[in-house]
């Protein structure tokens, strides 16, 4: 399959779905089965997975240790991940390997320990994040949360930006 091909069929393939797992670290995923949906996962002559999206959300996760290198064991073309979900997780941070997926669109988040308002900015680097979700954390409290200054230069970050400013919870384009 060619890589414009992988690109059109993966976006329509149901995500590899670890969410309600309980898992601890990142590495449990390459010895944990995914959650079955109504559609099969298809997979690449390797055995990793075709799809763009992986759900991690409802577990305990409280490091992404090790990410990329488990993301690269599942998935046939990582580099293509538009859809993270880490909800309802421990995290306390945002983690800079989740700015290596270039690709990254959705990413939710809310629902964990995040504290700083200052995490935001690292998501900066990444062009075609339009949906964060962020509720539920810490950083609710934090002064400047709904209305920080504008100081990310990306068209994402400003994005961003607009969607605390506006008072969304979670924030589509």
């Amino acid at each position: 399959m060619s890589k414009p091909d992988y690109m059109n069929t993966s976006v329509q393939e149901p995500p590899l779905d670890y969410s309600f797992r309980s898992i601890h670290v990142i590495q449990d995923l390459t010895s944990e089965e995914p959650r079955t949906g109504l559609r099969p996962i298809r997979h690449s002559k390797s055995g990793k997975s075709l799809t763009q999206s992986l759900w991690l959300n409802n577990n305990v996760l409280n490091d992404l240790r090790d990410f990329s290198h488990v993301v690269s064991l599942l998935l046939e073309h990582p580099e293509n991940l538009a859809w993270i979900d880490l909800s309802f997780n421990d995290l306390t941070s945002i983690d800079p390997v989740l700015t290596t997926f270039f690709n990254l669109s959705v990413l939710y988040l809310h629902g964990n320990s995040i504290q700083r308002l200052g995490e935001v900015n690292k998501l900066a680097v990444l062009p075609r994040l339009r949906s964060l979700t962020l509720h539920g954390n810490p950083i609710e409290e934090e002064k400047g949360y709904r209305y920080p200054g504008v100081r990310a230069a990306s068209q994402s970050a400003k994005f961003l930006w607009k969607c605390l400013r506006e008072d969304f919870i979670g924030c589509d384009l």
